[in-house]
């Protein structure tokens, strides 16, 4: 780890100590309720815990897997919920954007994403299928210049919050998944 990013690091630690450690009580009532309010949320943004990974030309704090699971283990160590909730934005929710891809959906998507603006999910379950992208039946067929989706997705982690899904389906089945 870079020394700017370990003191980086050791300072986000210290802010999501000071966010989460008050708290327990409230997390056991929103496990009961099944939600985090929105206020919640939004503290959750202006502490930068949406941008942990995205790359700091983005908005983000450019992260490195190390640093980033030693986040999730803090927030974890206060609330599970909470951990799942930042982990699937960053993990799944935004992670094909990243590393897949244009500059252009880069420079459109990212920055929002870094302030939680947009919070990320994936659709990749599916009745049947489970999470087996081999299994995957939804399809995305080229109607002119757009796609249209058609199949079922189950268990979309984030998808309660998020308002950026990446949609996993396949174009062309005849070509296998690859």
């Amino acid at each position: 780890m870079r020394k700017a990013e370990q003191e980086m690091l050791e300072q986000v630690l210290a802010s999501v100590n000071q966010l989460l450690a008050p708290r327990a009580k409230e997390f056991r009532e929103w496990d009961v309720a099944g939600e985090m309010p929105p206020a919640f949320i939004e503290e959750l943004k202006s502490f930068g815990l949406f941008g942990l990974i995205i790359p700091e030309e983005f908005g983000g704090m450019g992260f490195g897997s190390a640093a980033y699971s030693r986040v999730l283990q803090e927030i974890a160590r206060h609330d599970g919920s909470v951990a799942l909730t930042v982990g699937a934005h960053s993990s799944i929710g935004m992670r094909g954007l990243l590393l897949f891809g244009t500059p252009e959906q880069k420079k459109r998507w990212l920055p929002r994403m870094a302030t939680g603006e947009l919070i990320g999910a994936i659709a990749m379950t599916e009745p049947g299928a489970g999470s087996d992208l081999q299994g995957v039946k939804t399809r995305a067929d080229k109607d002119g210049n757009q796609y249209r989706i058609n199949g079922s997705k189950t268990f979309i982690t984030n998808g309660q919050l998020a308002n950026l899904i990446i949609v996993v389906t396949k174009t062309d089945p005849s070509k296998g998944a690859k």
